[in-house]
């Protein structure tokens, strides 16, 4: 029987970080952001591209 309450420590701790996360607002956390590179990148494209269209305006 002792070996069964050390089950009910992890099943605690579950139902309260799912009652912290529903608190929270927090119901669906985004996934993790593996695309940092094509991010950067693509940023770089658009200041080059916005930049090149402004001083093709001015001239």
């Amino acid at each position: 029987m002792g070996a069964l309450l050390w089950l009910l420590i992890p099943l605690f701790a579950g139902i309260a970080a799912s009652v912290w996360a529903w608190g929270t607002g927090r119901r669906n956390p985004s996934p993790p952001d593996h695309n940092t590179w094509e991010d950067l990148d693509r940023y770089q494209q658009l200041r080059i591209v916005l930049s090149s269209n402004e001083h093709a305006r001015m001239a």
